[in-house]
């Protein structure tokens, strides 16, 4: 089942490369719920802590597409050292804000700061790949096994955030993300044999933006649903778990999730589909939104566990159908851009549920948050199957 992951990391530089990719995007998997347990504890309110989490999201939606661009013209080391360091102090600053109980409005202005100077690095790995990957099976492979690097994060670190959080110092997790984009960043950025080569634009033309291709807004608007149905999970599981008496098993239920579609991205990955890719991408997002509509009626930790990871299967490869289809449709030096825009919409959609549920999780509990999980997760299919005709289209061309 693992020969293809075999040889693709095999190929000169991929281990290296990707191994510093998963310790410098484990941050994604921290900050976000470091967030939301530092300012509940600290300013004893959701509401509050998903504006902050909110704050950041968005102005990563903001920024990381200008990072992208600038990074396909002047190459990923040049931009994103200097932009990772601004994001590593930003971060800092908002600890001691929240420890010294500055206003909100302090913490909100020093998320904004780090969230324009994050930059997707699953978006860089990504570009990498298409580099070093020569044939259309390898490129599968990689964004399979990537999606599985990417919910591996997120199956250790909402665990680790979590413990840090509640049994070390609301701060911990949060410094913890820290020390991790700066080594992991570091580490990833200084590997100079396996950066794509940077395509300067000349400067007395006008491109056309990426985002007026009909396909990346069909696969755009889906992906906001899906971040919204991810961000208003998020609230929901960690309110869930503390009705139940047990607030340091929220980790634990996220990892759940993640480890579900960890397993998912793997099988996928390790075959050939002879299903079209458009009709794949289809059932993925079906199949998520009927899953998640039954986190609602889960009456015990362990009810929600398991529809949580039979739901999850389904995550990793639909996302490695989105990514493969950019892949497609974009040429080679707007990749960057192209897949970045991918995470700016799933960010905008984080955001958008964690401050919707944000306020309903405070009056009504998890129930509240969930109900924001069922109407985000339709949404996201009814914009997947209205552009189903363009995504077909663009696929089979």
């Amino acid at each position: 089942m693992f020969k293809r992951y075999v040889e693709i990391l095999s190929l000169p530089g991929a281990l290296a490369f990707s191994l510093a990719g998963v310790v410098a995007r484990f941050p994604m998997a921290l900050v976000g719920i470091s967030t939301i347990l530092m300012i509940e504890q600290l300013y004893g309110n959701y509401a509050s802590a998903g504006v902050v989490s909110g704050a950041s999201v968005i102005s990563f939606a903001v920024g990381a597409p200008i990072l992208a661009r600038l990074v396909d013209s002047y190459g990923q080391a040049r931009v994103m050292i200097p932009s990772i360091t601004i994001s590593a102090l930003a971060m800092s600053g908002v600890i001691y804000a929240a420890i010294m109980r500055a206003p909100l409005v302090v913490l909100i202005v020093l998320a904004i700061v780090t969230g324009l100077t994050t930059g997707s690095i699953g978006s860089l790995v990504r570009s990498r790949w298409a580099k070093v990957a020569t044939e259309g099976w390898q490129i599968q492979a990689a964004y399979s096994m990537e999606s599985a690097f990417d919910e591996l994060v997120f199956v250790v670190g909402p665990i680790l955030a979590t413990f840090l959080a509640t049994s070390v110092h609301p701060t911990a997790g949060l410094a913890l993300t820290i020390v991790l984009t700066l080594a992991g960043g570091y580490w990833f950025l200084l590997q100079k044999k396996t950066e794509p080569v940077p395509t300067p634009r000349p400067k007395d033309t006008h491109e056309r933006s990426v985002m007026l291709n009909p396909t990346m807004i069909v696969l755009a608007i889906t992906y906001m649903g899906a971040g919204a149905l991810f961000g208003a999970n998020d609230l929901a599981v960690v309110a869930f778990t503390k009705e139940h008496g047990a607030a340091s098993l929220a980790g634990a239920m996220l990892a759940i999730f993640a480890l579900g579609s960890l397993c998912g991205a793997l099988v996928y990955g390790a075959r050939t589909w002879k299903m079209p890719l458009w009709k794949l991408f289809g059932i993925g997002i079906l199949a998520l939104a009927i899953g998640a509509s039954t986190f609602v009626f889960a009456s015990s930790l362990p009810i929600l566990g398991v529809v949580m990871l039979v739901t999850g299967l389904v995550i990793a490869p639909t996302m490695t159908n989105v990514n493969t289809i950019v892949q497609r449709i974009m040429p080679s030096g707007r990749l960057t851009e192209g897949l970045t825009w991918m995470s700016t919409a799933m960010n905008i959609g984080v955001s958008i549920g964690a401050a919707l549920s944000g306020p309903l999780v405070d009056s009504q509990g998890s129930h509240g948050g969930f109900l924001v999980v069922i109407a985000s997760g339709w949404c996201m299919a009814a914009a997947a199957f209205l552009g189903m005709r363009v995504l077909k289209k663009s696929t089979t061309q």
